[in-house]
């Protein structure tokens, strides 16, 4: 009560003060006036123009020395991959791919492939291309006793020419073993599967076997889409409960119809892209891909089989 009625006392007296006294009477708590400097500040158009050539300076060096690494980079891997295909020519001969991967502790039981038809090849040139690099990466798997080999292509071209994809890779296998030539199925999904040009009632042959499975972007993330649909419609239905919906069952459905987990891929393209490859089966995928390469070529092959025997495969718990 004693600091409101004091409060009230100075507001009373307070304003009974002129504006000329109030201010008279704040004028000893104010801080003293000093002399600004209204003179305008001067441009400095020099500094500004050094400034601003030294930041081009510094990105032309940056640019320039990043550009040194790529080619030297570049030029390095062009020479290795010369070296490489000098040293191990196949010669087309079975013999010499079994003698440069003799000594491999493993070589994988399914190996994946991804190809490329670019939008600027396409056409007769560009699916010819495509058929021969698929048929010289059917015969290296031959050679080197690897039984399966899917080869994943975007826009499914390749499966839209499956008999013609036949004809190229069954012409490639008896170019390298002539008269014993292993037999070949070649299939894909939700299509007949072809053992040597007919249906599988023949038996294979004895100089090996040769499965080559054939998958697009539709065989991807499609296929999980359509996968949860069903099993949600069935669990709508009653047909199937919640509980019995586990990663066995999810995997042994997508392995039965797209394909199983392939313990190699290979990426022939100069960067790492999956183009909707199918995701799930590469989960515990080993994945070789050789750094400023731009196409399909045996020494990247052979590389890519002798980092997979390096390779150690760790699970969790």
């Amino acid at each position: 009560m004693v600091a409101s009625k004091e409060t009230q006392i100075y507001r009373n007296h307070v304003d009974k003060l002129s504006v000329s006294e109030r201010e008279e009477l704040l004028k000893p708590y104010l801080p003293q006036n000093h002399p600004t400097n209204t003179k305008p500040l001067k441009s400095q158009p020099i500094r500004h123009f050094f400034k601003v050539q030294l930041h081009l300076l510094a990105f032309a060096l940056m640019h320039a020395l990043f550009s040194l690494y790529i080619r030297f980079r570049q030029a390095y891997h062009i020479l290795l991959d010369r070296i490489f295909a000098v040293l191990y020519y196949h010669h087309r001969a079975p013999e010499l791919i079994k003698q440069d991967i003799q000594t491999l502790t493993r070589i994988p039981q399914h190996l994946t492939v991804i190809l490329e038809l670019k939008e600027e090849e396409q056409g007769f040139a560009g699916l010819e291309k495509l058929l021969d690099d698929v048929a010289e990466i059917s015969a290296w798997c031959a050679g080197a006793r690897i039984p399966m080999l899917s080869v994943y292509e975007r826009t499914g071209a390749l499966k839209d020419h499956l008999q013609r994809t036949h004809r190229a890779i069954a012409s490639k296998l008896h170019a390298y073993f002539g008269r014993h030539v292993p037999s070949l199925e070649i299939q894909a999904p939700h299509v007949q599967s072809f053992l040597n040009g007919y249906d599988l009632g023949q038996s294979p042959s004895s100089a090996g076997h040769l499965s080559i499975l054939l998958l697009s972007a539709e065989d991807g993330r499609s296929t999980l889409v359509d996968l949860t649909k069903t099993l949600a419609e069935m669990s709508q239905r009653n047909k199937l409960s919640a509980e019995d919906i586990s990663l066995d069952l999810i995997d042994a459905e997508i392995s039965e119809s797209v394909m199983t987990e392939p313990d190699l891929l290979i990426l022939f393209g100069p960067y790492i892209q999956l183009q909707g490859y199918p995701p799930w089966q590469i989960r515990l995928t080993e994945i070789y891909h050789s750094q400023d390469n731009n196409g399909v070529g045996y020494q990247v092959f052979l590389r890519a089989l002798h980092n997979f025997a390096k390779a150690q495969m760790k699970f969790g718990r």
